[in-house]
C-alpha cells in the first residue's frame, strides 16, 4: 500500500479519536437561523444586547434570528419548514423547551419536537446544534445552581448531533447575569455569546484565531 495513504488513514483516525473538528468553517456571510424563544430572543436586554446580535458581529455571519417569547419545542417545529424554505441557512441553532417546562409539557412530547426538529434540519442536508436548557428548579434556585435537563443529552446522543451543554445554566444561575428569574441581563448574554463562540470554533464551525 502507498506510504503516503497509509499516513493520511492514521492521521484521520488519530484526529477522530482525539474529538477534532467535524464540520468546516463557515465564511463571513454565511447564513444562520437560530431557533428559539425568549431567552434568544433577548428579552432582559436592551436590542442589540440579545446574544444572537453579538454573536453575529463576532463571526461576520449573517444571523436571521427567528426566536419567538413563549415559543414551545411545538411551535419551533411548526415554524421550522418555512423558515428553511425561506432562509436556506449554512447551521441552524436550535434553543428550545424551556417553556415546555414551564408549561409542564409532557416529556415524551418535548423529545419528540426536538428530535423532529433536529431530523427535519438533517434530511435537508442543514447542520443543527442544539442548545441545552435548564429545567426550572426551585432547590437550584435557591442554591444558586441550575442544571441542563437530561433530554438535551440522550436528544443529542440518540441523534449524533452537536450539544452545547452548561451555558444557559451557569448564566442563570447567577443572580448577577439575570434580569429576571428566566432572562438573563446584557452581561448574561455577553457571556452567552461567548460560550457559544467558543463551542462552534470547537466543533469547527469557526476558524481558530
Amino acid at each position: 500500500m502507498n506510504i503516503r495513504l497509509v499516513y493520511s488513514l492514521l492521521l484521520a483516525l488519530l484526529l477522530g479519536a482525539c474529538g477534532g473538528p467535524k464540520h468546516q468553517p463557515l465564511p463571513a456571510g454565511a447564513m444562520v437561523l437560530i431557533l428559539g424563544d425568549s431567552v434568544s430572543h433577548g428579552t432582559g436586554a436592551d436590542i442589540g444586547q440579545d446574544y444572537p446580535t453579538l454573536l453575529a458581529t463576532q463571526t461576520g455571519w449573517h444571523i436571521v434570528n427567528a426566536s419567538v417569547p413563549g415559543d414551545t419545542s411545538a411551535d419551533g417545529l411548526s415554524r421550522l419548514p418555512d423558515l428553511l424554505d425561506r432562509n436556506t441557512p449554512k447551521l441552524v441553532l436550535v434553543e428550545l423547551g424551556g417553556n415546555d417546562f414551564l408549561r409542564q409539557t409532557s416529556r415524551a412530547e418535548t423529545v419528540a419536537n426536538l428530535k423532529a426538529i433536529l431530523l427535519e434540519c438533517r434530511n435537508r442536508g442543514i447542520p443543527a446544534v442544539l442548545i441545552a436548557v435548564p429545567r426550572p428548579s426551585l432547590a437550584g434556585a435557591v442554591i444558586g445552581h441550575l442544571s441542563d435537563d437530561p433530554i438535551y443529552l440522550e436528544l443529542a446522543d440518540s441523534t449524533e448531533t452537536p450539544l452545547i451543554e452548561d451555558i444557559l445554566a451557569d448564566v442563570l444561575s447567577s443572580d448577577d447575569l439575570k434580569a429576571d428569574h428566566v432572562h438573563p441581563n446584557a452581561e448574561g448574554y455577553r457571556r452567552i455569546a461567548q460560550g457559544i463562540q467558543a463551542e462552534l470554533r470547537e466543533l469547527g464551525f469557526l476558524r481558530n484565531e
